[in-house]
């Protein structure tokens, strides 16, 4: 890991604009701005493990709202916001006027003059989570404009139906910890994996081949034929990988994805015509429950390659103990990763 003098130098290398910005899509930053977060989090990493402060701030409020269950997103959230200053205050939709019938243009103006920054996961609704972060943010705006603060707080996507950003940041940054910052020619399998618990969202893998494509991997996307991503990031990620001089495919099988990769990233996920339906969608999975990751396919893969998920995997189904546990896994580091660039994140925009 580089020193503090070598990494302050760096971020001082990447113009940035994000300064009281939304953060609610990667592709929605350049690359620069990409690179210096990932500075930034190398730093701050680099600061807790010396047990350098942090804080940005002497006080203030960062709400968060969870719309699905959560368990990393939302303690490296808190964590993130806890170490820069902040104090988080959870805003339960069923304990608060929401659930009287309050809009969220009302909830948000109030919110606008109370805190610094909103993260927002809502994840399970294709057409709905990045929408409705949006709508967050006009309200935010709004509510901001009739009062004295010189900014009005920010929105961080803490997951939606498109992206996870605060997950992929910190597998890119788990990856270049790995190999180091030239990832150029280096092969990373994202797979799809069978998993009877729900029908999960399609944001990280969306999320994986959108940025990794701008960072030098070639990316080999594996998904049975229902199980294609939207046509965005899809189109997105083959714009970036002819822009970046990567590699970008498409295969019907886990054997093609993991063979010769250096990283792997088997997760499940959704049908994106049948997420208002997730019972159909569970059935039609149990025809690919051979999509595991096993020891025999990570044979396929390089002798270093390393194993990644955003967790939590469903053990015996998406993955077994033996991978999971072993020698190729960094889901543990990985984790870790997520306090950190939220962190980055925070720090540059707010």
């Amino acid at each position: 890991m580089a020193d503090i003098r070598s990494l302050l130098k760096e971020i001082d290398n990447y113009k940035s604009r994000m300064f009281g910005k939304d953060f609610l899509l990667t592709w929605e930053k350049s690359g620069d701005e990409l690179k210096q977060i990932l500075a930034i989090a190398d730093l701050l990493k680099l600061m807790r493990r010396e047990n350098i402060s942090a804080r940005c701030f002497d006080s203030g409020i960062a709400v968060s709202l969870f719309r699905d269950n959560s368990t990393r997103t939302r303690f490296s959230f808190a964590s993130a916001c806890n170490l820069l200053g902040l104090t988080v205050q959870d805003l339960d939709e069923g304990k608060s006027q929401i659930a009287h019938g309050e809009t969220v243009r009302e909830t948000a103006n109030m919110i606008s003059f109370l805190s610094e920054v909103v993260g927002i996961r809502d994840d399970m609704f294709l057409g709905a989570g990045n929408a409705y972060m949006r709508e967050v943010g006009e309200a935010l705006s709004s509510g901001f404009k009739q009062g004295v603060l010189p900014q009005r707080p920010v929105v961080v996507n803490l997951q939606c139906d498109i992206d996870h950003p605060f997950q992929t940041l910190a597998d890119l940054m788990t990856i270049r910890e790995e190999f180091g910052k030239n990832l150029r020619g280096l092969k990373i399998a994202v797979s799809w994996a069978y998993a009877p618990s729900y029908a999960k969202p399609m944001s990280v893998p969306q999320g994986l081949i959108t940025l990794m494509t701008r960072f030098g991997l070639d990316v080999t996307l594996a998904h049975p034929p229902e199980y294609t991503l939207m046509k965005g990031p899809m189109e997105y990620a083959h714009r970036m990988a002819e822009q970046n001089g990567t590699k970008f495919q498409v295969v019907d099988n886990m054997e093609d994805a993991f063979k010769n990769a250096d990283i792997v990233y088997p997760k499940s996920w959704g049908i994106e015509s049948l997420f208002h339906n997730p019972q159909e969608a569970l059935e039609i999975s149990k025809k690919y429950k051979h999509w595991i990751c096993d020891e025999e396919k990570m044979k396929l893969a390089k002798k270093h390659a390393i194993y990644m998920h955003c967790l939590p995997a469903d053990r015996g189904y998406e993955v077994t103990d033996t991978v999971i546990d072993g020698a190729h896994s960094r889901v543990f580091p990985e984790a870790e990763n997520r306090l950190h660039t939220a962190k980055a994140v925070m720090a540059l925009t707010m």
